[in-house]
């Protein structure tokens, strides 16, 4: 594979808004006011996931972008499992009289939990890659045009694949019905919203990443099995 200037960096933030995004919504859940704009905490970051993943797959393709959904794939799959094992050790006498583990339970323990676990890693996994093929293969069907309208139709089914997998899998029979419903809608409205509103940007920077690095890729012979990765 050819060397990029800036395709680690985009893969390094990616990664980053993902972890953080799964932090802040283990930590608290958000009420403005109206039930519609009810929403765990990290649904004000994780939309710039979406938002890299379709400049991943405008510029550089498919099949590098499948590199980075796995490499973030691992790494929320290892801050699981670390939270796991930090949750399971024993506490430090005085860690025990300041915090405790009902303190950690109650902002962290959510991210070490086996359902929790689950749903985020199977909501990642088949929200990211749906994103990734719409936008792909609707790149070769338009040749490349109406940039706009691919990033917006592939989150509209990315983010509703994500939203509806994770709230459902982690929440359904734990929460009140009309709780689960509330951040359903309110998660899924407000992170389509965002993917509008920087549509501008996503132009620049996506215009910006093709001139520097002499890219922009068509995945026409591209194989779009999510499991087959080339990591040469």
């Amino acid at each position: 594979m050819r060397p990029y200037r800036y395709f680690d960096f985009i893969m390094a933030i990616f990664v980053a808004v993902l972890l953080i995004s799964n932090i802040a919504s283990a930590a608290k859940i958000v009420n403005l006011g109206l039930p519609v704009l009810t929403f765990d905490a990290g649904t004000l970051l994780f939309p710039v996931s979406y938002v890299f993943g379709d400049v991943l797959v405008e510029v550089y393709g498919y099949r590098r972008s499948r590199r980075v959904i796995w490499t973030g794939f691992g790494c929320a799959a290892l801050l699981s499992m670390t939270l796991a094992v930090v949750r399971a050790l024993p506490g430090d006498a005085q860690w025990l009289a300041d915090v405790g583990p009902a303190a950690f339970d109650g902002v962290l323990g959510t991210l070490a939990s086996g359902r929790i676990i689950a749903a985020s890693l199977i909501a990642y996994f088949a929200g990211e890659f749906s994103n990734a093929y719409i936008m792909a293969r609707m790149k070769i069907r338009t040749q490349g045009r109406w940039l706009w309208m691919r990033t917006i139709a592939s989150t509209l089914v990315g983010e509703l694949v994500d939203t509806l997998l994770f709230v459902c899998i982690a929440f359904l029979g734990v929460w009140p019905l009309y709780l689960v419903a509330q951040i359903i809608i309110s998660n899924y409205l407000f992170k389509c919203s965002v993917e509008a509103a920087v549509t501008p940007l996503t132009y620049r920077l996506v215009n910006f990443l093709k001139r520097a690095e002499g890219e922009d890729v068509y995945d026409y012979d591209t194989d779009f099995n999510p499991f087959r990765v080339a990591w040469k």
